[in-house]
């Protein structure tokens, strides 16, 4: 079947010579792996520059049932990124995230609007910000929780319920029987994360440290989710940005 779709692309590498396997999260089929040739010369229409981490394509692509790696026929750039590719600090947001994403969203995943316009209008937000965005990731994925059906249920809290259940994602007024939990102080954490937002999540003020044991904290919580979540390997540079 034939398939023209927008996509974002979440991994390529290299395979052979002149190939390259590409995993992709599409707006009409989902997860999607592609084996794409790449002409040595540079004159086809497929550039390995089109192939970034979290680049939004629209592609064209022969989709077959049982087909591990799909034949991508056509495939062009939707949305250039004008600053991303030039920012170190954006880069390593995006290669950060491109990881995450690639691990989080399961190769079955099927086509979800919603979540593809998510990440879609996240990307071009981050791409268009001049400053404001070291708390970008943080936002990002505490609102990935609510599509991938996980997210903390802030309805539940009181003022007494300080401490936060990793494994229920809820907030409750004693410490649940099991070790997975948050004391009050790191609860507050989800909290704040959960408030932020792209436009005002520049007002809440983080030193570095804070920020990486934030992000510590989503990636425990995804962990106990998603079932065998991996360390991410793009975490050490991510974690040495915004001071």
């Amino acid at each position: 079947m034939l398939v023209k779709t927008e996509a974002i692309v979440l991994r390529s590498i290299k395979y052979g010579e002149s190939r390259l396997i590409i995993d992709l999260f599409t707006r009409e089929v989902g997860r999607l792996s592609c084996i794409v040739n790449i002409p040595k010369t540079g004159r086809g229409r497929l550039k390995k520059q089109l192939f970034q981490p979290l680049s939004l394509i629209d592609l064209e692509c022969d989709v077959r049932p049982k087909v591990q790696l799909q034949k991508m026929r056509d495939a062009r750039m939707l949305y250039p990124y004008s600053s991303i590719p030039f920012e170190p600090g954006k880069m390593a947001i995006v290669m950060f995230l491109a990881e995450f994403l690639y691990h989080a969203l399961r190769s079955e995943q099927q086509a979800e609007g919603p979540l593809f316009d998510y990440m879609s209008n996240s990307f071009r937000w981050f791409d268009a910000a001049d400053e404001g965005y070291a708390n970008f990731h943080l936002a990002f994925l505490m609102h990935l929780s609510n599509f991938l059906g996980f997210a903390p249920l802030l309805s539940s809290q009181g003022d007494g319920c300080s401490y936060f259940d990793l494994r229920e994602g809820v907030f409750c007024e004693v410490p649940p029987l099991h070790t997975d939990f948050l004391q009050p102080e790191e609860s507050a954490r989800i909290r704040t994360m959960m408030r932020m937002d792209y436009p005002t999540m520049h007002l809440f003020q983080m030193s570095r440290t804070d920020r990486n044991r934030c992000l510590d904290v989503v990636l425990t919580y995804y962990g106990l989710h998603l079932p065998s979540f991996p360390d991410m390997k793009s975490l050490p540079v991510l974690q040495e940005l915004f001071v």
